[in-house]
């Protein structure tokens, strides 16, 4: 139970990232935000040994982002807390890429979980919303990336807590929905 609170805890809090750097950073100094995210970040990696299986493109991101929250913490400046989007996003396209290039595509092995007999066409297909992923995983590392170093920290605050999310949710809604059209033309 206490794993599970813990897990939930952490991954709830990396979600909002971008917020608690946000108010942290009203209410304290880098180095303590840094310390509480690299915690954060390392409770995620000691207790969710089900998700790194499901993701193991968290170990590589995990550890950059613990290098760029160390180097925020000596020294106290707040880009290495801005950098977290960009190097989460910046490892998922490679991960993705990797995955097109050596099969199967991460997608794939998603469908799979749920249609372990995947035929040709719902390869080509989660090949397909794979590339469009790594597009996503490109851009929006591109646009944190801008974020971070040009703009205010409000800004980044907006695109990497809000913006993001929103538009991960409209990728995947138009997916589910051209899914479904497919899915209804091969009937």
């Amino acid at each position: 139970m206490l794993k599970a609170i813990s897990i939930t805890l952490a991954l709830v809090c990396l979600t909002l990232y971008p917020f608690i750097v946000y108010f942290g950073l009203q209410y304290t100094s880098v180095k303590y935000v840094s310390i509480l995210l690299i915690t954060l970040v390392i409770v995620r990696l000691l207790v969710s040994r089900q998700l790194l299986k499901r993701m193991p493109w968290l170990i590589p991101a995990s550890v950059l982002a613990v290098i760029a929250l160390t180097i925020s913490t000596w020294q106290s400046t707040e880009i290495g807390l801005r950098l977290y989007p960009v190097i989460i996003n910046t490892v998922m396209a490679i991960t993705f890429a990797f995955s097109l290039r050596f099969g199967p595509s991460v997608i794939e092995s998603f469908a799979r979980i749920g249609e372990p007999e995947l035929d040709s066409k719902g390869v080509w297909y989660t090949r397909q919303v794979t590339k469009v992923w790594c597009g996503f995983f490109i851009a929006n590392a591109s646009v944190a990336l801008y974020t971070s170093l040009y703009t205010s920290l409000s800004v980044w605050t907006l695109y990497n807590g809000l913006i993001a999310y929103i538009l991960i949710g409209f990728i995947m809604a138009i997916e589910w929905l051209v899914r479904q059209k497919v899915r209804n033309n091969a009937r």
